[in-house]
């Protein structure tokens, strides 16, 4: 393992128990007590978390659920609430139109909800009324897509996008074990947008640790059809692969539609997100897909759950801090035959 490796691996370590911090919590509710040197410590209480407390308002707001993962996001979120009795959960209609959800949110603040959990269309568009319901003393928890200023949300959920591509390109090098003449292709999402920038960069630095490179590389839309004709494009440029790294697998869809009417199969395939469907395969070993990359849709569930301590004041039970972060960021995980089963239950379908 090179240095860089070591490197990633440790940060991965880090990164997933935030993770975990974020589904093992005990209560933050302090008791003073004296010590030898007459300093005064807060203790955790023997109570739990989960167990109901303040009833809390959560007014939450998404995209429309135009793909699989966006579907999941929303489709989490509202079962993780339905798990807390202390929980009202108001959900807005998932939109597109940034001038809709700006409204959304402005009703929320009308509504008085205790906070917001927010992922906006375009982080930029929805900052000022993310302001307007912090300085109207609303919580809001910013999901995946960054707003403009630190003012706008107590807390950010972020996955990591660039953590996808050195986890594919990490995965693509053990499986070349040492071969440096490997053809490596890369079926991107939108080029245009910073998410799939910051994927094909990670890729691009993890496979130069164990120097290899990009040969040969497409972009897609992250939908069916564009994945299909973007891998049918590949795969007549390319007439030797060695393994194949797609960053969505929504569009995968289309990816592997392409790869079988092709014939083809003298590489592996990697995909993006972590659908059940990708999983599934991964796990009957029955097609080109070896492995894929997580994008966690559980960011959506995982702000409702730090929305609900922050209104009640506690914090993370595994951290020794005692606010919840203000920056979360989950982990992107390889996903393969062997570790699949771990995964499947909060899997979404494509």
């Amino acid at each position: 393992m090179s240095a860089r490796s070591a490197r990633f691996l440790k940060t991965a370590t880090l990164a997933g128990l935030t993770s975990l911090a974020l589904i093992a919590c005990t209560s933050n509710t302090p008791e003073a007590k004296k010590t030898d040197g007459n300093a005064t410590q807060a203790a955790a209480g023997s109570g739990s978390n989960d167990a109901p407390g303040q009833k809390v308002k959560i007014g939450f707001s998404a995209p429309a659920a135009d793909h699989g993962w966006m579907g999941a996001i929303t489709k989490a979120t509202q079962a993780e609430a339905k798990k807390y009795s202390d929980i009202e959960l108001i959900v807005a209609e998932g939109t597109n139109d940034v001038n809709l959800q700006i409204s959304q949110v402005e009703t929320f603040i009308n509504q008085k909800v205790d906070a917001i959990v927010l992922l906006p269309f375009d982080g930029a568009a929805l900052t000022p009324v993310a302001i307007k319901a912090m300085e109207a003393g609303i919580t809001v928890v910013n999901v995946d897509r960054e707003f403009d200023s630190t003012f706008a949300a107590r807390t950010t959920i972020l996955g990591d996008n660039k953590g996808m591509g050195i986890s594919a390109g990490t995965y693509v090098c053990q499986e070349m074990k040492g071969k440096k003449d490997a053809v490596i292709a890369e079926i991107a999402g939108i080029d245009s947008l910073p998410l799939t920038q910051a994927r094909s960069q990670g890729f691009k630095e993890a496979l130069a640790d164990c120097g290899l490179k990009v040969n040969n590389r497409v972009a897609a839309e992250f939908t069916v059809e564009s994945g299909e004709k973007a891998a049918a494009n590949l795969l007549q440029a390319a007439p030797k692969i060695d393994a194949i790294w797609n960053h969505d697998d929504d569009q995968g869809v289309g990816v592997m539609a392409a790869i079988k009417n092709s014939g083809r199969k003298e590489f592996f395939v990697v995909g993006g997100a972590g659908s059940a469907n990708v999983m599934r395969d991964i796990k009957a070993g029955n097609t080109l897909l070896k492995a894929t990359v997580i994008y966690p849709s559980t960011q959506g569930a995982d702000g409702v759950r730090l929305a609900r301590l922050l209104v009640q004041k506690k914090a993370l039970g595994d951290l020794v801090e005692v606010e919840v972060p203000r920056l979360v960021q989950l982990y992107a995980p390889v996903v393969t035959k062997d570790n699949v089963d771990q995964y499947l239950p909060t899997a979404f379908e494509s």
